[in-house]
Parts: C-alpha cells; sequence; structure tokens
C-alpha cells in the first residue's frame, strides 16, 4: 500500500504509520525509543523520511500533543488558555481556552506510547497513515474519498496541533479523512516546506481509497497533471 500511495500520487516522501499503544498491549515492533525527547510533529517528519521510533509518554517532548493523545494530563495553563495566548496567536486566555476545549483527544487516558513510522516496513496495524506533501498532492485524496459514496469532505483544524489532533487523533476519532495546512508547533519545529501540508488517513480506510486512487489515476489525475502551461 505504501507503494502503490507512493507511485500514483508522487508523493516526495513515504507514508507514516502511526499507533496508539495501549496500557498492557505489547508491541511487536523493533522500534527503539528516541534518544532524546521528541515531539509528535518531529516523529512525523523525521519518519517520513525513513527513521522509526517507540516514544513512550516521558520521551513526548511536547505536553500539549502528549495530553491530547491521552499520555499525559492536560497542564492547567494549557487548560485555562495562558500557555497559547502567551504565545500571542490569541487575544486571550479564553480565546485559547476556547481552542483546547474543542478539540479532539483521546479521553480514556491510558496510552502507554505512541509508534511511528514508514507504512512500507510496518509489521503491526496502524491506526492511521500521515502524509505531508504538497496541495495538489494530497487534493486527490479528496476524490478517493469520495468516489465510492459520492458526498462532502469537512475538515477540522486549529492554529495548533496540526500531526497530534488533526491528522492522527481527528481520523482515528472519526473514522474520517481529515487535512490540515499545518500549525505553529510543527512550522517551528520540524523540517516540514512552506508549501507544504497535512493529511490524516484511518487506516482501516486506506485499501479503498487505494483502490479509488487506481481508477483515477488513468483518466481525471492525469487529465489535469498534463495539462498544457499557458
Amino acid at each position: 500500500m505504501a507503494q502503490k500511495l507512493k507511485e500514483i500520487l508522487g508523493l516526495r516522501y513515504e507514508p507514516v504509520a502511526v499507533k496508539i499503544i495501549k496500557q498492557g498491549e505489547s508491541v511487536t515492533e523493533q522500534f527503539t525509543e528516541p534518544a532524546d525527547k521528541i515531539r509528535h510533529c518531529q516523529s512525523i517528519m523525521r519518519a517520513r523520511k525513513g527513521e522509526s521510533f517507540l516514544i513512550p509518554a516521558e520521551k513526548h517532548a511536547c505536553v500539549v500533543g502528549a495530553s491530547s493523545l491521552g499520555l499525559v494530563p492536560t497542564p492547567i495553563k494549557v487548560k485555562e488558555g495562558d500557555f497559547h495566548a502567551n504565545i500571542g496567536m490569541f487575544e486571550s486566555a479564553k480565546a485559547a481556552a476556547n481552542m483546547i476545549k474543542q478539540r479532539y483527544e483521546i479521553e480514556d487516558k491510558n496510552t502507554d506510547a505512541t509508534l511511528v513510522g514508514p507504512l512500507r516496513n510496518f509489521r503491526m496495524e496502524p491506526d492511521v497513515v500521515v502524509l505531508v506533501d504538497l496541495p495538489e498532492t494530497l487534493y486527490w485524496l479528496v476524490p478517493a474519498a469520495t468516489f465510492f459514496e459520492g458526498g462532502r469532505q469537512d475538515f477540522s483544524t486549529a492554529a495548533f496541533q496540526a500531526t497530534c489532533v488533526d491528522s492522527t487523533i481527528i481520523p482515528l476519532i472519526t473514522g474520517r479523512l481529515n487535512m490540515s495546512m499545518g500549525c505553529f508547533g510543527c512550522r517551528r519545529s520540524t523540517d516540514i516546506q512552506n508549501d507544504e501540508m497535512i493529511a490524516g488517513i484511518p487506516y482501516t480506510n486506506l485499501e479503498k481509497m487505494i483502490q479509488a486512487l487506481e481508477k483515477i489515476q488513468s483518466g481525471p489525475m492525469k487529465k489535469a497533471r498534463d495539462k498544457p502551461v499557458r
């Protein structure tokens, strides 16, 4: 599936698999813990270039992301908005708190770790597959998601938490494709490029989406991509 995604879409990076490891769940992957603390967004961006990580709660560097993933309690300063208001992207702590109040998060709080790595060599079944690429490249996921049943796609995003909430938790909880233009944290802390965005696909939907992409590839996709330059 990873190879098909790369070939059909023309991805510049590896599709990234993410699995949320619950308490008591065994890990069959031979991934090692990072030497230093790492953010979820950093693990995604490094995994798209081939690295793999098993990241327990104590190795997550960002408490905002870790709390949404159910790894740690949400700090009071984050919950009440002071943390994000101090960054300067909200007029008040109340406004920042409203963002946190509306975010999707893993509510059972029994997560032990995250497992992140290239989909091509993931041996466990992931929860979500994350793609990072140009808008035109990721656009084709939309017709793939609507190919069999039609309808429209609704995407949820915010100024923060593009990889942890937008691209991991929302697809996991809703069972639907979600896209994000990136966020302050990932754009400040990773090597994501200015012209790149992020998509999260529930793994349970991936095979069907690839089937749709295979049907679209030689028709609409080729016509749009091969248009003459005017």
